[in-house]
């Protein structure tokens, strides 16, 4: 009955996203979604899509093997990320009337930049929509107790959010994600209230006070400066390196106004923070109940303390309304991340490589289809290493930043905030920004400034020393 609510779901979702299809007449509506969606869809956009598969079981199984400052990078790097974007990025972006972030970088400075930078946060999305449909096939190897193995959990999973996505683009996201925000947030609040109702559990205080005296709730490093510099770069690697993403950027370019593009992402952002504790809860929670199951998982794989403990101790409603917000926030998120690099590479590479006069708004909503097709065989392949690999869900989203972090986010503030930026600073920007990020990866991977970081200082430096030497040599004896 359990798999029977849950392919339910899936076909219910997929119909939402072929009626969303509807509403798509050209490549705008499917990019943007005609720049018409109220707050409270972009609220819910914002949150559901960075509520995903890593907020409810890598996060979790992160706090049980460390402590809470080991989830610095997700939630608070990625919170902290939104809000930035929010406050500093979105009124800037949107008066720009852009169709894709891509497209700020040439209207900046060039198309070589633009097609940099493309190729960069296309390229980030890889581990993050991996992570989406990883968690994807182990729902449903729990789901089936083993039935249906991890990778063929993946290939469903990747194929469900596929086809939405494929048809619907945004309007699916915008549409689907809603419904699933109503999900997200009624049953895990209802399953937290009948979690808590339990005689081991006894309310959420004394959680809290067994996980504190345990030492889970601590957070800031020990004064020294390697735990120190680890601490920020987990922050600031998520918290800067996620602000040019074309998810983010698509969602408040979908708002309305400019008012809904700041406060939507702000709110979803904080949003994000504030129930992110909620799966940490019940994941402790589990440990309380059945320290048996528990100690035995945490030895094999964390992430399936929460799935597991609800699929055997928890009514069959509240199983059937748990894998249902699952599903929801992994979807959402996949989906929405699926769109967005397969948008960049179809607007800011091929769009831009065909001629003008032969390419119809007909002809770039196929091309854009076709791009997510391909992308989403890239993420299943991605997602069947990285399993074998032994990634876990919170790594691959932790790495998906890094290229960004050392290349794109520089470019996009000196483009905004600095008026002597210019097209020479932005490529001795990337091109310093990613010699030095990958040379780090070989030289010192483990180095107490990681690999990212010194790339990103290196994009700094590229980008005030190009601009100024390059403005100083054009400019008159």
């Amino acid at each position: 009955m359990l798999i029977g609510f849950v392919v339910l779901y899936l076909v219910i979702s997929i119909g939402i996203g072929l009626y969303a299809a509807t509403r798509v007449h050209n490549a705008r509506d499917y990019i943007t979604a005609g720049q018409s969606l109220p707050m409270i869809v972009v609220v819910a956009m914002v949150f559901a899509t960075w509520f995903g598969a890593e907020t409810v079981l890598g996060i979790p199984a992160t706090f049980l093997d460390e402590n809470l400052g080991g989830t610095i990078s997700d939630p608070f790097g990625a919170s902290l990320a939104l809000i930035l974007f929010g406050l500093l990025f979105a009124r800037p972006l949107y008066r720009m009337k852009l169709v894709t972030l891509g497209d700020f970088y040439r209207e900046r400075y060039n198309r070589p930049v633009e097609i940099a930078m493309s190729l960069a946060i296309a390229a980030s999305y890889l581990g993050w929509v991996s992570a989406q449909v990883t968690a994807l096939g182990l729902v449903f190897n729990v789901l089936s107790d083993g039935v249906i193995t991890a990778p063929q959990g993946i290939l469903i999973g990747a194929s469900v959010v596929a086809l939405y996505t494929l048809f619907g683009g945004m309007w699916s996201v915008a549409l689907t994600t809603f419904v699933q925000m109503t999900i997200i947030v009624a049953g895990l609040l209802w399953i937290s209230y009948l979690v808590g109702s339990m005689p081991e559990v006894g309310g959420v205080a004394p959680v809290v006070a067994h996980a504190f005296a345990a030492g889970k709730f601590e957070f800031w490093p020990p004064l020294e400066w390697a735990a120190i510099v680890t601490f920020v770069a987990g922050l600031l690697t998520m918290g800067l390196g996620s602000v040019p993403q074309q998810d983010v950027f698509q969602r408040a370019n979908s708002s309305r106004n400019e008012t809904i593009a700041v406060w939507g992402t702000v709110i979803g952002g904080a949003l994000y923070l504030l129930f992110a504790a909620v799966p940490l809860y019940l994941t402790y929670s589990a440990t309380l109940v059945d320290p048996v199951m528990t100690t035995a998982l945490l030895a094999e794989d964390a992430q399936r303390v929460l799935p597991t403990f609800v699929k055997t101790h928890l009514p069959l409603a509240a199983q059937i309304v748990f894998y249902g917000a699952l599903l929801s926030v992994i979807m959402s998120t996949a989906s929405g991340t699926l769109l967005a690099p397969s948008v960049t590479i179809s607007e800011n590479i091929i769009k831009e490589m065909m001629p003008r006069h032969r390419l119809s708004q007909k002809k770039l909503l196929f091309i854009t289809r076709a791009v997510v097709v391909a992308f989403a065989v890239l993420v299943v392949l991605y997602a069947l290493w990285s399993r074998e690999s032994e990634t876990s869900i919170h790594q691959m989203v932790e790495n998906a930043y890094k290229v960004t972090l050392a290349t794109a986010f520089v470019p996009l503030v000196a483009g905004i905030y600095w008026k002597r930026a210019n097209s020479a600073g932005a490529g001795w920007s990337i091109v310093l920004g990613f010699a030095t990020w990958i040379a780090m990866e070989f030289i010192a991977p483990e180095g107490v400034l990681p690999p990212q970081f010194w790339g990103f200082f290196a994009s700094l430096a590229g980008m005030v020393a190009g601009s100024l030497l390059s403005s100083h040599k054009s400019s008159p004896a």
